[in-house]
């Protein structure tokens, strides 16, 4: 039973990204293909972070990961497209508990971490590691200032404050568009009507309703699983929010899967038209904040 972090609400809400998933349903959405300038700004990153940690006598490798294609299908459900998006949601739903009964299609497991500095850091001793964990954050910040122009807390993750950048970036862009909140509203009742509950009707809350409601079940079994506490501690200030995944057969998973997909059906078929009009809009924004972090 895994413990996962999640990006804050965000990532998770833009629609236009995968994180875990998207709210306009997991892997409905893709994650905006970086500008050259970001692509600059991430080899600087780690260039400057490397250079910060043999400073401090400790090897890094400047590490940028290949970029992530995606397919027409996903770039399609990412544009608001109504039959792409029906298409995924038939059988994965928003794409939370798909995850138990078509790990391969939904890529369980995830992809290999490529990346050689774990290597690196798993090799040295309990002392060693400390310490290389210290000069990294401290390489962290360094790198952050110089490369990205930004202020970074010791002790904060970068993600952290990229989400919060995203957060300020989506409310004026996304929660402040007339037609946008006009289609959310329309949405909200829509659902209402069906016998959903809805809370917030703000443009980013309807996109990430219906996949948070279902990864907060996940949470909760999972953290029922492990005998923790069924709501989550509040977090603190430059921490990632960590949820549980529980421990799931596919076939234990099957009867959430299916109300899960009840409810992505009902949710798009109420909200087809905000999201041909939302989710263009997000990934713009999630585009200009990506490029800004250099990711």
């Amino acid at each position: 039973m895994p413990e996962r972090s999640t990006m804050a609400s965000a990532l998770l809400c833009l629609g236009a990204l995968v994180v875990l998933g998207g709210c306009g349903g997991a892997a409905e959405s893709a994650q905006p293909t970086p500008s050259a300038a970001a692509k600059d700004k991430k080899h600087q990153f780690e260039a400057v972070k490397a250079d910060c940690m043999k400073s401090k006598g400790f090897k890094y490798v400047a590490y940028v990961p290949p970029e992530k294609k995606w397919s027409d299908e996903a770039r399609k459900r990412a544009s608001g497209d109504y039959q792409a998006m029906r298409k995924y949601r038939e059988k994965f739903g928003f794409g939370v508990f798909a995850e138990f009964v078509y790990p391969k299609e939904m890529g369980g497991g995830g992809e290999p971490d490529t990346n050689p500095n774990r290597e690196i850091e798993n090799k040295l001793s309990g002392a060693q590691g400390a310490s290389y964990r210290k000069a990294s954050d401290a390489c962290m910040v360094m790198a952050t200032k110089q490369a990205l122009g930004k202020d970074l807390k010791p002790g904060h993750d970068l993600y952290d404050l990229m989400n919060k950048a995203m957060e300020r970036a989506a409310a004026a862009a996304l929660d402040t568009d007339p037609a946008l909140v006009e289609l959310a509203t329309t949405m909200a009742g829509c659902l209402k009507g069906k016998g959903y509950t809805v809370g917030k009707t703000t443009p980013q809350d309807m996109s990430g309703r219906g996949f948070s409601a279902f990864y907060d079940q996940s949470d909760r079994l999972g953290r029922k699983q492990q005998g923790l506490p069924e709501v989550a501690p509040p977090v603190k200030d430059g921490q990632l929010k960590m949820t549980y995944q529980p421990d799931l057969s596919a076939v234990e998973a099957k009867p959430y899967l299916d109300r899960e997909i009840k409810a992505a059906l009902d949710d798009l078929e109420c909200g087809k038209d905000f999201y041909a009009a939302y989710m263009p809009k997000a990934e713009a924004v999630s585009s200009q904040v990506f490029d800004e972090f250099g990711m």
